[in-house]
């Protein structure tokens, strides 16, 4: 029975999560406005979460021992392989952000986050309606 429940929500997890790291980016696009030599970054939404419904996104990273002193370790990967934003003003300092591209796109995203909830909890409901018989 969990995996089948798991099944009906993997998507929209994958979707929410990938959403939610986007939220994460633009905000630092945005709190780094200021930052001399700072490029904006983000990542192709669409390819992302092809790639994680695929599962080939946040493989573990192995890290390469040069001594055999070294303790063996590993961490994780970013859920995306991030890319810089294609500059749209030039800026004396070196600054990429751009502040109204930062915040349509955080407005865009912040609202496709909003109705991936919406949507959960609409499906979330029509469950519990069902298994209660209504």
């Amino acid at each position: 029975m969990t995996s089948k429940l798991d099944q009906a929500f993997s998507f929209q997890q994958k979707a929410l999560d990938l959403r939610a790291y986007r939220q994460q980016v633009l905000a630092a696009n945005i709190a780094n406005a200021d930052t001399p030599q700072f490029k904006a970054r983000d990542f192709d939404f669409g390819s992302a979460l092809k790639d994680a419904i695929a599962g080939r996104q946040g493989q573990p990273l192995s890290l390469t021992l040069t001594s055999d002193r070294h303790i063996p370790a590993s961490g994780n990967a970013e859920p995306v392989s991030l890319m810089y934003r294609k500059e749209t003003q030039s800026s004396v300092d070196g600054n990429t952000v751009d502040m109204d591209v930062e915040r349509g796109k955080f407005s865009e995203n912040s609202t496709y986050y909003e109705a991936g909830l919406t949507f959960i909890t609409g499906r979330v409901k029509s469950m519990i309606s069902a298994i209660q018989g209504q």
